[in-house]
């Protein structure tokens, strides 16, 4: 995978000063705030950043966290995990693999089959509707 680095003058001029800060400077929105939270249609979520494929809607479950939850990614590579100790705890954050863009973390907690939830800022994705046929 070819990967997309750009300058943080042009990831400004790309990204919402609100999408900037989850993406580029690893925030956090609101719990229940992000359009895609209660999002049930079917579909792709791509990272917001550099529209790299992530995650299937049938991987989509309600955790009742407030953020969209997955099982697992679409595939293992296109995202990336990293220590994060910040806010006084040990999790485990979630990058995009193409562009490096804070997406959230993932916990082992989920539901079957995988035990894992990567809870996302809605932010951070953009859905794309499966086309019917």
């Amino acid at each position: 995978m070819d990967q997309l680095t750009l300058s943080e003058a042009e990831w400004r001029k790309r990204l919402t000063p609100a999408q900037y800060h989850v993406l580029r400077e690893a925030g956090t929105e609101r719990a229940y705030a992000g359009a895609l939270t209660d999002n049930k249609a079917d579909g792709i979520y791509a990272c917001a950043a550099c529209h790299l494929d992530l995650f299937d809607s049938a991987d989509k479950y309600d955790s009742g966290s407030g953020w969209p939850s997955f099982t697992q990614p679409l595939d293992p590579e296109v995202v990336s995990d990293h220590s994060d100790t910040s806010h006084g705890m040990t999790r485990t954050e979630t990058r995009c693999a193409r562009c490096d863009s804070h997406l959230g973390h993932v916990f082992p907690d989920g539901p079957p089959p995988t035990g894992q939830r990567y809870c996302m800022n809605s932010i951070s994705l953009e859905f794309h509707a499966r086309k019917a046929g």
